[in-house]
């Protein structure tokens, strides 16, 4: 409970900036998401090129959220890390990335992307169902009207990436 009230409380600057833009309440919270998963995430210093650079959150796909957390992400430095939202139109940017966003209308592309960003630190979210399954890290789904997450723990090992008990409270069971 102490953690999902910690996660909305980190959520609230991004959800009044989102706001602006009226998106579906399904993106904006997944928005919210993706942008606080920079802050509960650890990558190793060569998923960087030097120590100034940005947090790279890319999405791939269709994205009714692309320019609302553009926007929001301005507001946000995590570890003296700016971060910075653009959309790639192909897997082979995916690997310049620290996060990459599937979209659901790449479903057919998540293995491609999961194929093209192995040996690199990129922490990979989907919202297709399967995605966890089919080496994705991080699913997120829709029940009961509320956004649910999957998290697998071998994959984000096999990427490098540390992700906090915070973060991983929040989880579904099932993400291995």
């Amino acid at each position: 409970m102490r953690t999902n009230l910690i996660f909305l409380v980190l959520s609230i600057p991004l959800l009044r900036v989102l706001a602006g833009e009226a998106p579906a309440e399904e993106y904006r919270v997944k928005g919210a998401y993706l942008l606080n998963f920079a802050k509960f995430v650890e990558w190793p210093d060569q998923a960087f090129k030097g120590p100034a650079d940005p947090i790279a959150i890319c999405i791939l796909g269709n994205s009714p959220f692309l320019a609302a957390l553009d926007v929001a992400a301005h507001t946000i430095v995590v570890e003296n890390r700016s971060v910075t939202v653009r959309q790639i139109p192909d897997t082979l940017l995916a690997r310049q990335c620290q996060i990459v966003f599937l979209s659901a209308s790449e479903r057919k592309r998540a293995r491609a992307v999961i194929e093209a960003v192995q040996g690199g630190n990129v922490l990979t979210v989907g919202e297709t169902d399967g995605f966890v399954a089919s080496g994705g890290i991080i699913e997120l789904s829709v029940e009961d009207s509320k956004i649910r997450m999957q998290i697998s723990t071998a994959s984000a090992k096999k990427a490098g990436l540390r992700i906090s008990a915070k973060l991983l409270s929040l989880a579904q069971a099932g993400g291995k």
